[in-house]
């Protein structure tokens, strides 16, 4: 685990982004194939991570969500409409804001440890109110682009 500091947290205004969301709803275990499926469709559809940013949405806590209620959305940034497609794709939009941001280093497969940082340590201090949007991430940069050790995600808490 990384050892954040409340100084690692910086507030940022986010743009609105619309973007193509997959989603995934079901046990966690099968994450990994809706994002094999998710890049083959935005591979198909010229929206590769080279041409277009890459979010996650969190729309629920893995430990308090049963398995079969699990929900997350693997969204690729579109200036454009989606085409109709046999994939689920769907439009939609990360609402622009302000934003806790918090930049994490390394490894972005578990994401639980600077999540449970930004919310129990830097939020009750802060003086700052929760919007009504989940927590999100940016894949800012991808193994095996860089080494996994220096891959680059920030994780965005939307504030009032």
């Amino acid at each position: 685990m990384a050892n954040y500091t409340l100084n690692d947290v910086v507030i940022r205004d986010f743009p609105a982004t619309p973007v193509a969301v997959m989603t995934h709803l079901g046990d966690p275990q099968g994450i990994p194939d809706t994002i094999r499926q998710f890049v083959t469709w935005r591979r198909s559809v010229g929206l590769g991570k080279t041409v277009s940013d890459t979010f996650t949405i969190f729309y629920c806590d893995p430990r308090r969500t049963s398995p079969t209620q699990f929900r997350l959305g693997l969204c690729a940034a579109t200036t454009g409409t989606i085409p109709p497609n046999d994939d689920p794709v769907t439009q939609d939009l990360i609402p622009g804001g302000r934003c806790a941001v918090l930049r994490v280093i390394g490894s972005s497969d578990d994401l639980e440890d600077p999540a449970t940082f930004i919310y129990r340590n830097w939020l009750p201090g802060s003086g700052e109110e929760l919007r009504d949007f989940p927590l999100f991430c940016q894949r800012v940069t991808f193994y095996p682009d860089v080494p996994e050790n220096e891959t680059v995600t920030d994780l965005f808490l939307p504030l009032v």
